[in-house]
């Protein structure tokens, strides 16, 4: 198999992807045909079988690992197969974790490293809430590890949550150290809890979708909710440390429109809000520069609201 890192425009290709999406339509003349998108571990590639109703082309559906053969073009400048064989692969025939794109770093190296930020907390209570998820609770650890912290935009990769939160802790660890009017256990606290509620939001691979709950609450009210959990759980512990951590969460997306039910209004929760924002944002870059490897101008991006392209050195 060949991995869809490695596919140029005018070759041939056989090999088993995930068939992450199918889509029917009709061009303009009538004639039906199937958008697909495809998918390994390095990434994704368009589809389209232009004839699928032909003798070879098998039943298959979206979610479904499928041999397929056929020709990469350039269209629009980006890759695109146009397939003339497909058939639904056979358990046994392909190997999962190939077709789930994961972080380039170590999982257990990440939680390790992250464990050792939850034991410099020495607030009791805070430090309890961080270990009622992330040492007691398998179930839970085993999840936060292997998920995305995102469907698109960045970090959308299994580990990615984890790989995102670690940054995050690391910028606040620098904040803390810089500015003493920030509380290094709350924000410490905040950091590794901002996106727990992402565990719920999204599902796991190969789907990496919105659930209802995703789509009906959202990461942050979902994550504040965990918390609370997690605080009702610890004998008398201070109402206004819980509604202190509680804003951070809410708050860690900066801006309304942004989905913050508040603005931040606590230095821990200024601090947090930046270190997210850059993180995803210098993250997004990266994902964008690995995709299209090229010192042109890439066109306008609405998310930076510039033009972009590498730096000539």
């Amino acid at each position: 198999m060949k991995y869809i890192k490695d596919i140029k425009e005018n070759e041939s290709v056989r090999g088993i992807y995930l068939c992450r999406g199918k889509r029917s339509a009709e061009t303009r003349n009538g004639k039906p045909y199937d958008n697909l998108i495809l998918q390994d571990k390095t990434g994704t590639l368009d589809g389209k079988v232009w004839d699928p109703n032909s003798q070879g082309i098998a039943d298959y559906d979206e979610k479904d690992f499928i041999d397929v053969v056929g020709d990469v073009i350039s269209y629009n400048g980006n890759l695109q197969l146009n397939v003339k064989q497909i058939r639904r692969a056979q358990e046994g025939e392909y190997d999962p974790a190939d077709y789930m794109p994961t972080s380039e770093k170590s999982i257990d190296g990440m939680y390790e490293e992250l464990l050792g930020y939850i034991s410099q907390i020495k607030n009791e209570y805070l430090r309890q809430v961080v270990e009622f998820y992330f040492v007691k609770d398998d179930a839970f650890i085993k999840n936060f590890k292997g998920h995305s912290a995102a469907k698109t935009v960045h970090h959308g990769f299994a580990g990615g949550l984890l790989e995102h939160t670690l940054s995050v802790v690391k910028m606040c660890e620098y904040f803390a150290g810089a500015y003493p009017i920030l509380n290094r256990d709350l924000l410490y606290t905040s950091a590794i809890c901002h996106d727990i509620g992402k565990t719920k939001e999204l599902s796991n691979f190969p789907d990496n979708d919105y659930t209802d709950d995703g789509q009906l609450i959202g990461h942050i009210v979902i994550g504040v909710e965990m918390v609370g959990d997690a605080v009702r759980e610890i004998p008398g512990f201070p109402e206004k440390l819980a509604s202190e951590l509680k804003h951070c969460i809410i708050a860690h997306h900066g801006e309304l429109e942004y989905g913050s039910p508040k603005k931040p209004a606590l230095a821990e929760a200024v601090a947090l809000n930046y270190a997210d924002s850059a993180d995803a944002k210098l993250q997004t870059l990266t994902e964008i520069f690995r995709a299209k490897d090229s010192m042109d101008w890439l066109g306008y991006n609405r998310l930076f609201e510039s033009n972009l392209r590498k730096t000539s050195v």
